[in-house]
């Protein structure tokens, strides 16, 4: 297991760049965190890191899937969020192991939800707060 400290929201865009350079192949990360964990946050961090406009980002919570693409690679990059979600086939009519057979990136907010689907391979990335209210980063593959 590797882990990054994010000290404060200052350090945020710095933890996002360690991520991408831990990324590797793997295309599919499912994001752990309580409510307020700053899962949304870190990933729009992060998309940016790969190269996304930071203006197109945004919380999926409502569209549960938002589409990006790289301006730097041109690479298609997932976004989604499965709070709202009632059930398991609810994601599946949306097509969801299609995206995850792409070979885009997948960023997964709320992966509990999906979990009898998740991919093998998926990339465990669990973001607890401290006591002091930095955050760290726990990634197991």
């Amino acid at each position: 297991m590797k882990t990054i400290t994010i000290p404060s929201a200052d350090a945020v865009a710095d933890a996002a760049r360690q991520f991408a350079a831990l990324m590797g192949d793997n295309t599919v990360f499912a994001f752990y965190g309580d409510m307020g964990a700053g899962k949304t946050t870190f990933i729009n961090a992060l998309c940016s890191v790969l190269g996304v406009d930071n203006s197109d980002t945004a919380s999926p919570t409502f569209a549960l899937i938002n589409e990006y693409r790289s301006d730097t690679t041109a690479e298609l990059i997932y976004h989604f969020d499965f709070y709202r979600i009632d059930d398991l086939d609810e994601a599946l009519e949306l097509g969801i192991e299609d995206y995850f057979d792409s070979g885009a990136v997948c960023l997964i907010e709320w992966p509990e939800k999906i979990a009898a689907v998740l991919p093998e391979d998926t990339v465990s990335v669990k973001i607890t707060v401290n006591d002091d209210d930095s955050r760290t980063l726990s990634i197991s593959e």
